[in-house]
């Protein structure tokens, strides 16, 4: 959880690849790590979870 945190910080959305053929398994672990991380599922494609939380200091890209 503490990777996660690290990388919601960092960058917003992020994939996480879970290392489980159990569907169950992966929905309790999405839940789990939306609820301790205090992100949003985004999505759910097979084993891959995808989470967002917005970010405390939002970064505005400059134009070029």
């Amino acid at each position: 959880l503490k990777e996660v945190d690290h990388a919601l910080n960092a960058h917003e959305l992020i994939k996480i690849k879970a290392a489980s053929d159990a569907v169950d398994t992966r929905r309790a672990w999405l839940e789990e790590i939306c609820t301790a991380t205090g992100a949003a599922p985004v999505q759910q494609i097979g084993k891959v979870l995808v989470i967002y939380r917005a970010a405390a200091k939002p970064v505005i890209a400059l134009p070029r």
